[in-house]
């Protein structure tokens, strides 16, 4: 993907919209809505170009990267899209999930540890935008946010079971309130 330059916007197969803000001689850094920052190898991006930015007549082709950078994370964050790096505790790096079925003809199902620690990851990160969402909505009365912010809150508590695959317990659930 020669073509590439800071502004286009794509759409990666598994990222979603994403908008590139660094082109290097081997990579690309895209901000995704979904996913944040994430750097690719240019030959393996594997996504479709929805539009290049138009430099104006007389204008400079040069663009402040780090301007660029900095309005995107900005936006991003504002609107809960930004995710946060979570660590893996290091004594689960590289192991694996075993589910063992109760009946012993059926085959047990390994799932890496990391795989599984980012569903949780994300899952959490979809329920703060939920809750961002909850309470900047226009026509929810308050009562019913607080109502809502209760099944959310019983949902962080019902994840504190996970805490043990976290590195550092600022990153943990906690069910006394809402993160």
């Amino acid at each position: 993907m020669n073509q590439l330059s800071p502004g286009t916007r794509i759409d990666h197969d598994r990222y979603g919209l994403g908008v590139v803000s660094l082109v290097n001689l081997t990579t690309v850094e895209v901000f995704f809505e979904r996913g944040g920052r994430v750097e690719f190898a240019k030959n393996n991006l594997n996504a479709k170009i929805l539009s290049q930015p138009e430099n104006s007549q007389g204008a400079s082709s040069q663009i402040d990267v780090q301007q660029l950078a900095a309005a995107i994370e900005d936006v991003l964050d504002r609107y809960g899209a930004l995710q946060k790096h979570i660590e893996l505790g290091r004594k689960w790096e590289g192991g694996t999930l075993l589910l063992q079925p109760a009946n012993t003809s059926l085959k047990p199902k390994e799932i890496p540890v990391e795989v599984f620690f980012h569903k949780i990851v994300m899952a959490r990160d979809r329920l703060r935008v939920l809750e961002q969402s909850i309470n900047s909505h226009p026509v929810l009365t308050d009562e019913e946010k607080v109502n809502l912010q209760q099944y959310i809150t019983r949902i962080y508590g019902s994840f504190t079971t996970f805490n043990i695959l976290f590195e550092n317990k600022e990153d943990f659930f906690s069910g006394g309130k809402a993160d």
